[in-house]
């Protein structure tokens, strides 16, 4: 057999192959197009409210009805999460998420030559919908891959994209707006998101290998021989009794059918290194979506966390600048209050991924202090009465939430929820189960509204479901150590049942088989 080793080609499309998680490498060119994709997607559904009045006004529509544009547009995003996580698997990360820049920049256009509200529903909501989820999911995921003691601090930096799109993209739309209208302004933010096609192309997937120096097998020996070599292996290992090789002598363990993995003295090189060989031993196939996390307790505490904890992610800012309203408040300083938000919610994100990249830290931890700390913000807010106070509970909401918001997602990746293995199909399903909520938050609290005529009472049930949230999070940790600790007890009363007892003189009987079969050969 002939041993080569080949370079290759440093293409975008080719894996990195390492030994070791990099925690930088390609990995920092991912955090960039990972800024820009949160940027061209939650920035640009965040600002989407300043063609509000415009659509109302052109559609002749309620503010209601309008509103449906963002919600099924979100409803969408989160709903065809699974849909992304086995399209990333069969085609790889940079095909989906290059083919979501074309389905957001598709729905955009047309969306500014729609003629109803309901061509609005189709365009924004549905297909550039479906572009988000196949935009974003697939950016956040394979970003986890490339770090591992950054990944928290990374990922909460690369994230605040949507934070500051919200401040430059909201003015530069409403200026645009005054020149051009909001038809060729939408259509110029539809040509501006195609720019995610390039942000996809430089998702160069990654592969973890362990250093082995890999030996070409002699070739094929007669069986005779097969066992005069067995046996020099035995004579030979018994010499170092901390070896722990197994001395046996049945045929099944024969050099020719065990797979040997030796030892060298000789440094390891960051090689590839590919043996010709005629027969190629089959790769294991890779499952689009993997289910079996559905079985996890932890990752189901975590997936319900989700689920209660969205419940007050969105209704704070939509409701924000009615309550002021409500309280007297100018619409220019209500506006201040929800800049002021954003703001706090970018420090919030790098302070949570600062902290959550010290070590040793429990992180699960870590989200549970600032859920209850966001449970107490959104409490707050019913309790403001004049501008400065609202000012305050919006500062105090942002930080707490860009601390969740941030880093919930990458939190999968650890060892307490499901592990990086698992990542990419615990996100699709986490984000599935986060949909029912997204799509039944803020309609939820409208009602609340409508039915108490007080718009302090949406704020409570934002708050109510982030405690019960906090709740399930609490239970993820004692779930992971439960399983852990039961899974370990099965395998060693398995171990224990399998192992049978062997008598005391068990390695002098097969050293004595061992040298009658090697006088038997060297009669031969």
């Amino acid at each position: 057999q002939k041993m080569t080793v080949k370079a290759v080609k440093m293409l975008c499309t080719t894996p990195n192959v390492y030994t070791k998680v990099p925690d930088g490498g390609w990995g920092w060119t991912i955090a960039f197009a990972f800024f820009f994709v949160e940027a061209l997607t939650y920035g640009i559904i965040k600002s989407f409210g300043v063609f509000f009045n415009d659509l109302m006004e052109s559609f002749d529509e309620t503010n209601s009805r309008i509103s449906w544009i963002i919600s099924i547009c979100v409803f969408v995003q989160t709903f065809t999460a699974p849909l992304s996580t086995v399209l990333s698997n069969r085609f790889g990360h940079h095909f989906v998420v290059m083919a979501g820049g074309v389905l957001i920049s598709t729905g955009m256009v047309t969306a500014s030559f729609a003629r109803t509200v309901v061509d609005m529903y189709v365009t924004i909501g549905v297909i550039s919908g479906l572009g988000y989820c196949l935009s974003f999911l697939p950016t956040v995921t394979i970003l986890s891959q490339y770090f591992d003691k950054r990944r928290s601090l990374v990922t909460a930096v690369a994230s605040t994209g949507e934070c500051f799109a919200v401040f430059s993209f909201a003015p530069a739309i409403t200026a645009l707006k005054e020149q051009i209208g909001w038809r060729y302004s939408l259509l110029s933010v539809g040509v501006l998101q195609l720019s995610i096609v390039i942000c996809g192309s430089l998702l160069r997937p990654i592969i973890i290998k362990e250093q082995e120096e890999v030996k070409a097998q002699p070739p094929e020996e007669p069986t005779e021989t097969k066992y005069m070599l067995e046996n020099e292996q035995t004579r030979t290992s018994i010499e170092s009794i901390d070896s722990g090789v197994e001395i046996t002598t049945s045929p099944s363990n024969v050099p020719g059918n065990t797979k040997a993995e030796p030892k060298s003295e000789e440094p390891k090189e960051h090689v590839q290194i590919l043996v010709e060989n005629n027969s190629t031993p089959p790769e294991p196939k890779t499952k689009l979506l993997d289910f079996s996390v559905m079985r996890d307790y932890s990752f189901i505490c975590y997936a319900f966390f989700g689920l209660f904890a969205t419940l007050g992610f969105f209704a704070p800012s939509l409701y924000i600048i009615p309550l002021s309203l409500s309280l007297g408040i100018g619409k220019d300083h209500s506006a201040y209050i929800l800049s002021a938000m954003a703001i706090a919610e970018v420090f919030g994100r790098i302070s949570a991924g600062w902290v959550l990249n010290k070590k040793p830290i429990r992180k699960i931890y870590i989200e549970l202090i600032c859920v209850v700390l966001l449970s107490v913000a959104l409490f707050a807010f019913p309790f403001a009465s004049e501008f400065w106070g609202l000012m305050t509970c919006s500062i105090f909401f942002g930080f707490m939430l860009g601390t969740v918001a941030g880093t919930h997602i990458p939190l999968l990746a650890e060892d307490d929820v499901v592990g990086i293995a698992k990542m990419s199909s615990a996100a699709g399903v986490y984000v599935f189960i986060q949909s029912l909520a997204g799509l039944a938050g803020p309609p939820l609290a409208g009602v609340l509204v409508d039915t108490t005529q007080n718009y302090s009472s949406a704020f409570y049930s934002c708050a109510a479901g982030m405690v019960l949230g906090a709740v399930f999070l609490s239970l993820v940790r004692p779930c992971k150590a439960g399983l852990c600790h039961r899974q370990q007890q099965c395998a060693e009363e398995s171990a224990a049942e399998v192992v049978p007892d062997l008598p005391d003189d068990f390695i002098e009987m097969d050293i004595g088989k061992a040298e009658n079969s090697g006088k038997g050969c060297d009669g031969t």
